[in-house]
């Protein structure tokens, strides 16, 4: 086990190695669109590339994955088969929010740097398809809340 410090430390370690060892700016939070980011999640269980639906007015957060769930079949078929979907996705603090995710389907925890590369590789090849989707469909994603 892991103290709090211990884990803070080793989270900030997995973070900022992966920073220098993948010089690149994300798109991540630049999407114009109130409550739309994009996210890597890395914890002692999981990691995951995610598209977060969170607006603060519950109807843009229908509307935004309604236009998603349009899209669905282009985005499984031309960018990541493995994506879900998932209108209800529990965040560790109980907030439920939309969450259209690709899961690392190999052994990852946060607290073994021996599973960080392959951590790595998997952000770095899931996130530029959810990018190029996003730029290719911008115009569209953002009609559901002009």
């Amino acid at each position: 086990m892991f103290s709090k410090e211990e884990s803070a430390q080793l989270r900030k370690e997995f973070w900022t190695s992966f920073g220098k060892s993948f010089p690149r700016k994300w798109l991540l939070y630049n999407t114009k669109i109130k409550g739309f980011s994009f996210k890597f999640v890395a914890d002692r269980k999981k990691a995951l590339v995610c598209l977060d639906i969170e607006h603060p007015e519950e109807i843009y957060n229908q509307l935004l994955y309604d236009q998603l769930l349009s899209l669905k079949n282009i985005f499984l078929s031309e960018y990541l088969p493995e994506t879900i979907f998932d209108e209800t996705y529990e965040l560790e603090n109980g907030k439920i929010i939309r969450r259209i995710y690709v899961e690392h389907t190999e052994k990852f925890s946060i607290h073994n740097k021996n599973t960080w590369r392959d951590c790595y590789e998997f952000f770095t090849q899931k996130m530029p398809k959810f990018e190029r989707f996003f730029y290719e469909y911008e115009d569209i994603i953002k009609q559901a809340v002009v």
